[in-house]
């Protein structure tokens, strides 16, 4: 197996996690995404030196890996797969702003480090959010809710169309890179030039792959028109699940939870 191959399983594994039977999967895909959009509001409203602040909405994560049964590793290993790009965003902060705003004990905190450390807390929040989102209702399903909810649907057609194509470009490099190392056991002739062509290929070949699955969908009666899943209903379970979570982010957010939890830390460690 490539490692394009298991990239490929890698992406389909959210899916798989998806058919799965817990409480969260049982809820309607349309109340997880309401929830979900809150969350990332609350996440993104907070300032940037606002650390702590951001450190109970952990307790909403680890609820629904606990509820929806979604190995934290998985989790895991998508965020370490995206950090990089967090971490390329925030490493400049300490270098910008180095006015000190916090003292712990005998070392000088500066603006640009605490800025460093909120950005890397949301985007595990953040990231970590969708991530669940996805596993415990599927992307196809997540594409209907949005659809129930009102969002234009040449955008959700895009969504669809964006996911499917990530499979045909994956396969299309895997058979290319397949037949490159049989040619090339000895990894000879992977100079630049080479790594070119291979990548001119690959758009030539995905492009004919796209024009075929597009006469395929035509053939089959595809109007361009999204037809979202039936079966969507809405229960008592999940209004609840949409006002208990909301009334728990407004109160993360406006009932300074993170300074009651540090002074009960505190308490029961005296």
């Amino acid at each position: 197996m490539t490692r394009i191959d298991t990239a490929i399983s890698d992406i389909d594994v959210l899916d798989r996690l998806a058919a799965g039977v817990s409480p969260i999967h049982r809820l309607d895909p349309r109340a997880k995404l309401i929830v979900t959009v809150l969350f990332l509001l609350t996440v993104v409203s907070y300032r940037k030196y606002e650390v702590a602040e951001l450190t109970p909405l952990f307790l909403y994560l680890a609820v629904l890996l606990a509820l929806g049964r979604v190995p934290v590793l998985v989790i895991a290993r998508y965020l370490l797969l995206a950090c990089p790009f967090a971490v390329l965003v925030a490493v400049f902060n300490p270098l910008i702003d180095r006015q000190i705003i916090a003292q712990l004990g005998p070392l000088a905190v500066s603006g640009g480090w605490m800025s460093f450390v909120s950005i890397l807390i949301r985007f595990v929040l953040t990231v970590s959010a969708v991530l669940l989102l996805l596993a415990c209702t599927g992307y196809v399903t997540v594409c209907a809710a949005l659809d129930k909810l009102g969002v234009p649907r040449l955008l959700i057609m895009q969504f669809l169309m964006l996911y499917r194509f990530i499979f045909i470009l994956a396969d299309e490099a895997s058979r290319m890179l397949r037949a490159h190392s049989l040619r090339s056991p000895d990894g000879r002739g992977t100079s630049l030039r080479v790594w070119g062509s291979l990548a001119g290929n690959l758009l030539l070949r995905a492009y004919d792959r796209g024009v075929r699955v597009h006469t395929a969908m035509l053939a089959r009666g595809f109007d361009g028109k999204f037809r979202p899943l039936p079966g969507f209903h809405w229960s008592i379970a999940d209004s609840l699940f949409v006002v208990g979570s909301s009334a728990f982010l407004i109160l993360v957010r406006h009932g300074q939870l993170a300074t009651r939890m540090g002074r009960w830390a505190l308490e029961l460690s005296a």
